[in-house]
């Protein structure tokens, strides 16, 4: 096994700005609660490819609800590899439990972001059964693989990236 990433938290600052962002005002002492009580990605055993993802809160999801989730996690990763996100195959199997872009793409260069690398992920309850997803607090929800990549024999990116969620595109 190449030993090639590493899980950390983003500051608390950050998380208490990007919370607020995606929650509106929140009292810092909740913030500070829901921060000191962020676990970093596992695998659940020796044979997983998948580095399990925990809620920071309590999540209820009606058919067709989605909810975006600042987990609080940044992952440092060596050149040439990048984390995929996916939904943990149990709740998308039972629920339809869906990412909302279908897999997170968290990029080696993304950990070096103003945002420190802050992983958000998108989650949507695509149930057609009418199901509602009830998920607790610290409960593994996602799932995230690293995996490495090639590139083209003539490419020549040379750009930095600052940001997120389409931010490569941007002039």
């Amino acid at each position: 096994m190449k030993r090639i990433g590493k899980f950390h938290k983003i500051s608390e600052e950050q998380f208490a700005a990007d919370w607020k962002d995606t929650f509106g005002e929140t009292a810092e002492e909740e913030i500070h609660q829901i921060y000191e009580a962020l676990k970093l990605p596992r695998r659940a055993t020796a044979g997983s490819a998948g580095y399990d993802f925990f809620l920071p809160m309590a999540v209820t999801l009606a058919p067709g609800q989605s909810v975006k989730v600042p987990t609080g996690i940044r992952a440092e990763m060596c050149d040439e590899w990048v984390l995929h996100i996916y939904p943990r195959s149990g709740l998308g199997f039972k629920y339809r439990l869906q990412m909302n872009n279908t897999v997170g793409i968290i990029d080696s260069d993304y950990f070096y972001s103003d945002n420190e690398g802050h992983i958000f992920i998108k989650m949507l309850n695509d149930s057609r059964e009418g199901k509602c997803v009830e998920l607790a607090a610290g409960m593994a929800f996602a799932q995230g693989i690293f995996l490495e990549y090639g590139i083209t024999v003539d490419d020549d990116a040379s750009e930095s990236r600052n940001g997120g969620f389409g931010s490569t595109d941007r002039v």
